[in-house]
């Protein structure tokens, strides 16, 4: 009997240390968003905004050809995009770039640029992948890409090597202060398809 219960806890003790390195592996390859905290909703529900493609070759079903990362021969850079609905006081749009099928790179993981703007739409223009140099002017690297030395810095084109991932984006109006964190703030947001590579 004792050696039946010591067998079952070994075996429960075993079960627990199990799910304990599956949930830290699996948690490895799905990390937090990296602006978690750093813009929160100014509303819930958030307004959303209003994002189509400025060039006719991007049209959400396929990357276009030679937009992707160098190591596949690419030369991406990010889509331009015109977005309208910026809600008063936002100073700046920030597109987060995520990796669909592959979970490690969710979440933002290619990276997020930024760019300046006031008023109520803006052009958002293409801005190069895999450096930070020579960006347009107001635009900035918020976060840099997480896919360590896959890629040159900042935002990361699509890098699945054509295996068919899907990426999307995350365009968010924001106020961003340069001297005071506490006051950054998420106005409106809206998700939308790249496309597949």
């Amino acid at each position: 009997m004792q050696r039946r219960n010591l067998l079952v806890a070994l075996l429960l003790l075993a079960l627990a240390a199990g799910m304990f390195l599956v949930r830290a592996f699996f948690g490895a390859f799905n990390p937090p968003h990296p602006l978690a905290g750093i813009y929160p909703a100014a509303a819930n529900p958030l307004p959303a905004l209003q994002v189509t493609f400025a060039d006719p070759a991007w049209d959400g079903r396929t990357i276009p050809v030679g937009q992707n990362c160098r190591r596949f021969q690419g030369h991406g850079d990010t889509p331009p995009l015109q977005v309208e609905g910026i809600p008063a006081g936002a100073n700046a749009v920030l597109i987060e770039f995520h990796d669909e099928g592959f979970r490690a790179m969710k979440n933002g993981g290619h990276g997020i640029v930024g760019y300046r703007t006031a008023g109520p739409s803006v052009r958002v223009p293409a801005i190069p992948g895999e450096t930070v140099d020579g960006l347009p002017p107001g635009a900035f690297i918020e976060v840099p890409h997480r896919g360590g030395d896959y890629g040159g810095p900042g935002y990361l084109p699509p890098c699945s090597g054509g295996s068919g991932n899907l990426y999307t984006i995350t365009v968010k109006a924001v106020f961003k202060s340069d001297t005071d964190p506490a006051a950054n703030r998420l106005l409106a947001q809206t998700r939308m398809d790249l496309g597949r590579y």
